[in-house]
């Protein structure tokens, strides 16, 4: 028989008609798009802040002391506004030296500081460096040095507690209004606020030089991903690239032409997904009020117990969340209804059951939504039309829930920074789980054989296969990394550029894919079985007790182990049943809890159908949550195994018995 080829490859029937027309005839850069909108909706509010009323410091009963802050209303820039900032800090940037198709970085927490300064360096043709703020020191000087950048855009907090500096550095630009008085930076190097550049840009003589305006085909932007393995590396994309991913995403969130939508920025706009949904909004008309994860609800860390969250303020009708902050809202509703009486318990499951069979049927249950969801919807301003998820997998129990309480649809999506963040999203109307939807129409993707895995496309009753997406959206690849190029990216000979993931993907009859499996996440046990270590935490990550985990296998051993992160209230409750006490960390060094917390792991193994050799058979329960932070999750809260490794080795030896 001849050789099979991938099937495929799988597309949007709406495809080439969508992308043709593009998202506005004509322009083909982004500095376009936004000049189209800041023409057709001057006065409509573009960028909101919140006011910092006042803030103190507040001691908590264990003596550690936490910054508390009140915040006013939100202050907006209207379109013209932000039109007018962007052109005078580009016009200023210019007049500082920097020239077009160099490099400029920026290292900036999500504000409205930091979309400006993304689109006056797309007027002006200026590649723009994006850095996460939590990358290592290390990594960050990588970037600033591989990318010879001379000027960096930063924020006071960022720039004292993080920042490296890298040889060539020349300028750096404040995006806080009063640098104030520093000592601390190195001898010849001039630091000034983004006001002071933008007046200088506002000049009659800077601004009506002629600027080089990008060609569709110029970097836009070199995005260093988190990556879970070794050092960063810098995705190249193009005005084109980006142009396309988010007519892509835009083409399926239905209604944003006709509304007046309200987009909440909280994630990191370093992060393909945050930046994607931000530039659908401001191609689109929306406003996007700014956040912080620390700031979200009113519940949230930073603020001052009885004054508002940005949620309850701003009310947002669109918002994106990573699956970690999902579950972290699924949990803390979840042990609120616990804690309610016993009629009011039987009356949120009564509805809760009575919702999920009437959507599962397409019907609405308004009288439910108003008596027993409103205040579960409140939670997020009591106004989202559309949750979006990206970034990692959504449990389906988590993923029910959102649908059922906070009374909309969530979408899922997969992309990557190397497809621009757009790949596939879920219909609106699809309320399955565990599926993350249709290929957009930006994107074609192919299921490629892996022998290794035992994944073919040949398989029955479903084609399965590494995912190879392709597409204008695939990026120009990864800065001055020639080698890796050739390995992950590849032109096919209708010139179509391609990008070879790495995940496992399914489509089902309906045409929509679900990811099933990691080329790296795949070790090989000591008698030869093959152990999906992100199926093993997926299925284990839906029971109450785990906040996080990390599956470990070692080759030359013939179990699986796991750390876990386990979720404070529920293990506290165990402990106090099984009359065990002690201080949170003693609790979770207990010999006796760890058993107990294997045991109810088994049991979730089992019905969630895992295979006898990849239930972990020993566990290591950690006190600490895992955070971008702590170093052992990227910014999206994937795992970053070889940390995590590096991190509990003492405790892999001990489980593999001193190896």
């Amino acid at each position: 028989p001849l050789p099979q080829s991938p099937p495929g490859p799988y597309r949007s029937v709406a495809s080439l008609k969508a992308l043709t027309t593009g998202l506005h005839p004509g322009r083909d850069t982004l500095d376009g798009v936004f000049e189209h909108a800041a023409q057709h909706f001057p006065n409509r509010d573009c960028l909101g802040t919140r006011q910092l009323l006042s803030e103190e410091d507040e001691v908590q009963p264990n003596g550690k002391v936490f910054k508390k802050v009140i915040l006013g209303d939100y202050i907006w820039l209207s379109y013209r506004e932000a039109y007018q900032a962007a052109a005078h800090f580009g016009s200023g940037l210019a007049a500082l030296g920097q020239r077009p198709q160099y490099n400029i970085a920026i290292f900036c927490e999500t504000r409205a500081e930091w979309i400006i300064t993304a689109q006056a360096c797309f007027m002006y043709n200026f590649p723009l460096v994006t850095l996460y703020s939590t990358l290592g020191g290390p990594a960050i000087a990588h970037g600033l040095n591989e990318t010879e950048v001379t000027h960096i855009i930063t924020s006071k907090d960022l720039f004292q507690s993080r920042l490296k500096v890298s040889q060539g550095l020349e300028q750096i630009i404040v995006v806080d209004n009063k640098p104030g008085t520093w000592t601390d930076f190195p001898k010849g190097i001039r630091v000034q606020s983004m006001a002071t550049v933008q007046e200088l840009g506002a000049k009659p003589e800077n601004l009506s030089k002629p600027r080089s305006r990008p060609k569709p085909t110029d970097i836009a932007v070199i995005m260093y991903t988190s990556g879970s393995t070794g050092i960063p590396k810098g995705v190249m994309i193009s005005h084109s690239n980006l142009i396309a991913g988010i007519t892509g995403m835009a083409e399926r969130i239905p209604g944003l032409w006709y509304t007046d939508d309200t987009y909440i920025g909280y994630l990191p706009l370093a992060h393909v997904l945050e930046l994607s949904a931000e530039l659908v909004c401001v191609s689109h008309g929306c406003r996007i009020g700014y956040s912080s994860p620390q700031t979200l609800a009113d519940q949230s860390t930073k603020i001052k117990k009885g004054s508002k969250g940005d949620t309850s303020v701003l009310q947002p009708t669109l918002m994106a969340a990573v699956p970690e902050i999902m579950d972290r809202i699924y949990k803390n509703v979840m042990t609120k209804v616990q804690e309610m009486t016993s009629v009011q318990r039987t009356l949120f499951v009564l509805a809760y059951n009575y919702k999920m069979e009437q959507i599962s049927k397409g019907y609405s249950t308004p009288l439910c939504d108003r008596l027993v969801f409103r205040k579960v919807r409140s939670l997020l301003g009591g106004k989202t039309r559309v949750l979006l998820s990206g970034g990692a997998p959504l449990s389906a129990a988590t993923q029910r829930f959102m649908n059922i309480c906070f009374c909309c649809p969530v979408g899922q999506g997969y992309g990557l920074t190397e497809t621009c963040g757009a790949g596939t999203i879920s219909d609106m109307w699809d309320y399955s789980t565990g599926r993350v939807g249709a290929p957009l129409v930006c994107s074609e993707i192919m299921l490629k054989d892996w022998e290794e895995g035992g994944y073919h496309s040949t398989d029955k009753p479903n084609p399965r296969g590494e995912i190879l997406i392709g597409g204008p959206n695939v990026t120009m690849g990864y800065y001055k990394n020639e080698a890796k190029n050739r390995e992950d990216f590849f032109v096919d000979k209708n010139s179509q550029r391609w990008f070879c993931t790495g995940d496992i993907g399914e489509f089902d009859p309906d045409g929509c894919l679900k990811i099933i499996d990691r080329k790296k996440d795949l070790v090989k046990l000591q008698a030869g079985e093959y152990v999906s270590l992100g199926k093993v935490e997926a299925v284990l990550k839906n029971c109450s007790l785990i906040d996080n985990i990390c599956a470990y296998a070692n080759s030359d051993e013939s179990y699986v182990i796991g750390f876990v992160v386990p979720n404070q209230k529920q293990l506290m409750t165990l402990a106090k049943e099984k009359r065990i006490v002690g201080s949170w960390e003693e609790i979770c060094n207990n010999p006796e809890m760890e058993k107990e917390v294997l045991r109810i792991i088994t049991d979730a193994a089992v019905a969630g159908k895992l295979e006898r050799f990849e239930i972990p058979k020993k566990i290591r329960l950690s006190a600490e949550p895992w955070t971008p932070e702590t170093g052992l999750v990227t910014d999206a809260f994937k795992l970053k195994r070889k940390e995590l490794k590096t991190h509990y080795q003492d405790d892999i030896e001990r489980m593999y018995g001193g190896k």
